[in-house]
């Protein structure tokens, strides 16, 4: 079940984001982009290079890639604090806050067009199975919550 379900996630993730896109004629964000925008997004006043690193779980040099792809596009904004000019904090701009909002609208628009087309045994399989996928991702955080900092990529 292990090998079945690890198998999966990844195509389930990249098809929820091709349908999201086509959909709505988002732009081709990576997945990377994507997952910052959410940790700086639910971190109103900011988060710093290394805590945004930390959060999801990478290394500091590839969140310095992500984000100075991101700030050229003018996604991501690095602040200078006014109490300590040697720190950055990087926020998501207000377009990339929008645009973070129409990829969950479109996402949860696409994902609730198929699973409406599935059968009623499929239907209420995947909603017993989300308690469950919640109570998966919780473990799996607290696994990796016990390692050595964040893996290199």
């Amino acid at each position: 079940m292990a090998a079945r379900l690890g198998g999966l996630l990844g195509p389930l993730r990249r098809a929820v984001l091709r349908a999201t896109r086509n959909a709505e004629g988002l732009p081709d964000l990576p997945e990377a982009q994507i997952e910052l925008l959410r940790a700086l997004s639910s971190s109103p006043e900011g988060l710093s290079p290394g805590a945004a690193a930390a959060r999801l779980r990478v290394a500091p040099s590839t969140v310095s890639n992500v984000v100075r792809a991101m700030a050229a596009e003018r996604l991501v904004e690095r602040v200078r604090p006014e109490h300590d000019q040697r720190t950055v904090v990087l926020t998501a701009s207000g377009e990339a806050q929008e645009l973070l909002q129409r990829y969950d609208r479109a996402s949860t628009t696409a994902l609730a067009q198929v699973v409406e087309g599935l059968p009623d045994a499929d239907r209420l399989a995947l909603d017993r199975a989300l308690p469950a996928l919640d109570r998966l991702v919780a473990a799996l955080e607290a696994v990796d919550g016990a390692g050595a900092g964040p893996p290199a990529r």
